[in-house]
């Protein structure tokens, strides 16, 4: 098992192991930046096969949200945390309460909040034992459920209209076929966005029920988990987890545009490079999927939805920057947001 020889490790600050024996809990918290303030990012619980791919998974995680932060301009550093443990049969109230005692532990450089395998009711089980909680429904804005997927989505259909309209010259979605895959709640809530901007949906989920829902409501074509990254389409949105653009998959690629929300969408940054010398516009992901942690942050300022969603708008112009900067001196789209992110932060070593 290993940390600082990991492929993923950036010189974070803090990788905190927590386990409780009485739960069960085995969890591990990174901060990878706190110059810009204390670390944000959600709690992710997945049956990982082995710890080193759980450690993998929070060390590039919680680099991803320090850029993610960065880049929409929020006064927030980044960081993460994964629970090793099946969501559907290994939650307990319990087992969150232990989560919470660690966090606290932490002193406040680390706020959690809901991902992957957790939702604002397992915030609030965390809270009991501690304030560095985000994503939490107070009550007082009938907006907000706690649940930061619709702002995430929100973010992604604003960077993915941008993208089109860079690539085409009209942000018009009408009749574009956009492939999604993953239909969680940031892939529905996105996807609902898309049908009702007039685009033509593709979709696939491991969950038939989410695909049967898609096809009924909004009257997406289904394919197959295997078959959706190569369809043609005009737009292909990944919403679901981490590196499926690859070695294997890139070549299958017939969509001229990727804009989705899943996080770390490219396996390696050569990818996006490879992406460019094919004339495919890649918005990066934690540039147009930052709506939820927007969320998240004027949630806990006590700001209306109002000001969230003006904030989240702003992700247009980043995208646009990106993409200029990126044709102007011949990069991939993905090394001019790292590079735009690391000046907001002020990156050394």
């Amino acid at each position: 098992m290993t940390i600082f020889s990991d492929s993923a490790f950036d010189n974070h600050e803090q990788v905190v192991f927590a386990s409780d024996p009485e739960t069960g809990l085995k969890a591990i918290i990174a901060v990878h930046n706190t110059n810009l303030g204390p670390s944000l990012g959600g709690c992710r619980m997945w049956p990982y096969a082995s710890e080193q791919e759980a450690i993998h998974d929070v060390l590039r995680l919680s680099r991803g949200m320090t850029y993610k932060s960065a880049l929409v301009n929020l006064p927030l550093g980044g960081g993460k945390s994964v629970i090793i443990g099946n969501p559907r049969s290994h939650k307990t109230p319990s087992l969150f309460h232990a989560v919470g005692r660690a966090i606290e532990r932490l002193n406040g450089r680390y706020i959690v909040a809901e991902d992957v395998g957790t939702s604002p009711t397992d915030m609030q089980e965390i809270a009991r034992h501690t304030r560095h909680v985000g994503g939490i429904n107070d009550g007082k804005d009938a907006k907000r459920t706690g649940d930061p997927s619709p702002f995430t989505a929100y973010g992604v259909f604003i960077g993915l209209k941008e993208a089109v309209k860079f690539k085409q010259g009209s942000d018009d979605l009408t009749g574009m076929r956009v492939a999604v895959q993953g239909l969680g709640n940031v892939g529905f809530h996105l996807c609902a966005m898309l049908h009702n901007a007039g685009a033509e949906l593709i979709v696939a989920d491991i969950n038939p029920a989410a695909v049967e829902r898609a096809t009924t409501e909004l009257g997406a074509t289904a394919v197959s988990i295997d078959e959706i990254l190569s369809v043609n389409a005009d737009i292909l949105a990944p919403c679901a987890l981490g590196g499926v653009i690859n070695d294997t998959s890139i070549a299958q690629i017939k969509a001229g545009i990727i804009a989705g929300a899943a996080n770390n969408q490219l396996e390696a940054d050569r990818h996006g490079e490879m992406l460019r010398e094919m004339g495919v516009l890649y918005a990066p992901d934690y540039v147009i999927n930052a709506g939820g942690v927007v969320e998240v942050h004027y949630c806990r300022e006590g700001r209306p939805v109002a000001e969230t969603n003006r904030h989240i708008e702003s992700i247009g112009a980043t995208v646009r920057e990106i993409f200029e900067r990126a044709a102007r001196d011949n990069k991939s789209t993905g090394f001019v947001a790292d590079r735009l992110a690391e000046e907001r932060f002020g990156k050394t070593g």
